[in-house]
């Protein structure tokens, strides 16, 4: 049964207690959703992303995107998600683009879709263009992987980082960087990243011969797909009492939305992912990437919500792991 004791606090009353306040700063990433469409529906996935959703970026806004990158020298990254990002027909002129544009590329690949039809040599085309891959993970034991991503999506994921170990990712004195991503299977926090990376480590070296650079832990963030979920099993106050109980300011001086801007695959402009799939928009205001002459033009101000204390709970999380 959930807590009938949960007493939840605005997001910005608790910064405002600890005399903290987020503004955005001179962007450096801009991270990019191109669509909800993807080979799997896991149970955490905040996108709602899954096999029978349609939304998908045109090659119009891609072209919007890159006219933005050309007069934005300060974003030195340009982080591609989705849904399952290869997916989308437009992705590969987009890498080659940026990759020429001298950006470093991020993607985030669910490592199963490497062997959907048409994405045999898509591994080989990240190596090519020197895409940092960051690959989801949540765990190196078969059952709970299957359990949280789907039956047999554990072994393809062995496969897909075999196939990148022998591209050359994650190899000692590579340039090709392969960092995996863990997310909580149950209703708790992360546990410490260094130590989670130790073992994932040790687990895939030991019994699957695979190498990669780092492990990021991510909380599981209380929006759509996954706030449902907690909901239908009575976990959904306690959850957010948990992650108000663990408020860490360290974790809100270094919140991603800070430096960070998110399109959505509409060209919608967000404060970060989670704010996009919560429908609340960058700023407080709705904008699109049409309604600037350059990144520049962005609001400073950040809209928050109940689940940014996701953000800032315990050691913190963003798209690249604990931040305290």
């Amino acid at each position: 049964m959930p807590s009938l004791q949960c007493h939840i606090p605005t997001f910005g009353h608790v910064l405002d207690t600890y005399g903290i306040a987020i503004k955005r700063q001179p962007i450096t990433t801009l991270q990019i959703n191109v669509g909800k469409v993807c080979n799997q529906s896991c149970t955490h996935c905040h996108v709602e992303a899954g096999p029978l959703r349609s939304e998908m970026m045109e090659a119009t806004t891609f072209q919007r995107l890159v006219e933005l990158l050309q007069n934005a020298p300060g974003v030195h990254t340009v982080d591609i998600t989705g849904g399952a990002p290869e997916l989308n027909p437009h992705f590969r002129a987009f890498v080659r683009t940026v990759h020429a544009m001298g950006r470093t590329l991020l993607h985030r690949c669910n490592l199963s879709v490497l062997f959907e039809p048409g994405q045999e040599d898509t591994a080989a085309f990240l190596a090519e263009h020197g895409v940092e891959v960051i690959a989801s993970l949540p765990c190196y034991l078969e059952d709970n992987v299957n359990r949280q991503r789907g039956e047999g999506v554990f072994d393809k994921s062995i496969r897909g980082l075999h196939l990148l170990n022998g591209l050359g990712y994650g190899q000692p004195g590579s340039s090709l960087k392969l960092n995996l991503v863990y997310n909580p299977g149950g209703a708790h926090l992360p546990p410490s990243q260094s130590a989670l990376e130790e073992s994932y480590r040790q687990q895939l070296a030991q019994h699957y011969g695979i190498l990669f650079n780092h492990l990021y832990t991510l909380t599981n963030i209380p929006v759509t797909r996954y706030a449902r979920h907690l909901r239908q099993h009575g976990q959904y106050d306690d959850y957010m009492q948990l992650l108000v109980d663990n408020f860490n300011p360290a974790a809100a001086h270094n919140l991603m939305c800070m430096q960070q801007v998110s399109v959505a695959w509409d060209g919608s402009l967000y404060d970060c992912d989670f704010n996009q799939m919560a429908g609340l928009p960058i700023g407080g205001t709705p904008l699109h990437i049409w309604d600037v002459q350059n990144l520049e033009q962005i609001p400073r101000s950040i809209a928050t919500a109940s689940h940014c204390f996701g953000c800032t709970a315990g050691a913190g999380s963003s798209c690249g792991g604990a931040i305290a």
